[in-house]
């Protein structure tokens, strides 16, 4: 591992052009009214966890087309008009186990632990509990970066970002929860599903966005070997003609073009000997995000980013802009 892309200089500034579709805002809006139409019915089951200090809820919703998503929702005892962070989780990676969210409560805070749909099954260390009952209707590379890649309103990605859009309300309508102090958080495929939700959803007053993935995806497929990008280049030397459409779909679900749209406050970080999502990538987001931002850089780290030194500055990070303690 070692330092492969822009010196730092060059990726404090560096502003790529973004490719933005002319009808992006509308392909969102449409997405999201379709999804208005199906009940949230969030649910909020009591859930016997051997923990003292906070109450644990085994929580399903209503995500995209209606389907049924799953989410740990904890809450430190006896709060009451607490902040919340709304946490998505990394690539192939479920919602775990209650124990492996404490952090959050420790701190002050809600926390809704969301699944990724028809993830979660690879790594007994983060099982998953979501299903994914949509699928396309082209071939495929393992993996999800590739299913419904031909056609925006097919990609998997955009019933993830849907999901996660909805799991925002569904934080905001628990009773312990104040509603205008909710952050959006997560690391790799999280860190891209938390900005791409802080775009969309308003009721995100902030997030935390860590070592994104599913960001400026031409650049990243170019500059690195790594998994899960790789699936997309396996999937263009197997289907060459289909590159334009690739991208075109892309182009709706590039962090780039959420990150324009971003308005709340947000802290990044990046890890300069990240493989995986390679540093300009994550630079190019942050230079491109639109409100009052900054970014942690961790000089001699790969893809696990700043880990436990990173979650405790975003926890002070928050306790200051919500004011909590």
């Amino acid at each position: 591992m070692a330092l492969f892309d822009l010196p730092l200089e060059r990726l404090r500034d560096y502003l790529p052009e973004r490719d933005e579709p002319a009808d992006f805002d509308a392909f969102w809006k449409q997405t999201l009214e379709e999804a208005s139409a199906h009940d949230l019915a969030p649910d909020f089951a009591p859930y016997d966890a051997p923990l003292s200090g906070v109450r644990v809820y085994d929580t399903t919703f209503a995500g995209w087309g209606g389907h049924p998503v799953r989410a740990w929702m904890l809450v430190p005892a006896g709060a009451d008009g607490v902040p919340c962070v709304v946490q998505y989780i990394g690539y192939y990676g479920g919602r775990g186990l209650p124990i492996d969210h404490l952090s959050w409560t420790a701190a002050g805070f809600a926390a809704l632990i969301v699944d990724t749909r028809g993830q979660g099954a690879r790594n007994a260390h983060n099982p998953g509990a979501t299903g994914d009952p949509h699928g396309g209707d082209f071939p495929e590379v393992p993996g999800v970066m590739t299913r419904g890649i031909l056609s925006p309103e097919q990609y998997y990605y955009r019933r993830v970002f849907t999901d996660a859009v909805r799991a925002v309300e569904v934080a905001a309508a628990h009773p312990a929860v104040d509603a205008t102090r909710i952050a959006v958080a997560g690391a790799s495929q999280g860190g891209g599903i938390a900005q791409a939700t802080a775009a969309l959803q308003p009721k995100a007053a902030a997030a935390l966005i860590d070592v994104p993935f599913l960001t400026h995806f031409r650049r990243a497929v170019q500059i690195t070997d790594e998994e899960p990008y790789q699936e997309l280049v396996r999937f263009l030397s197997a289907q060459p003609e289909t590159e334009d459409e690739v991208f075109r779909t892309l182009s709706y679900f590039d962090g780039l073009n959420f990150a324009a749209r971003g308005r709340v406050p947000a802290l990044y970080s990046v890890a300069l000997m990240d493989l995986v999502c390679p540093p300009s990538t994550v630079f190019a987001a942050h230079n491109h995000w639109a409100g009052p931002k900054d970014i942690e850089v961790w000089s001699w780290n790969g893809h696990e980013g700043g880990a436990g030194r990173q979650r405790m500055i975003q926890l002070r990070y928050l306790r200051e802009l919500f004011s909590v303690g």
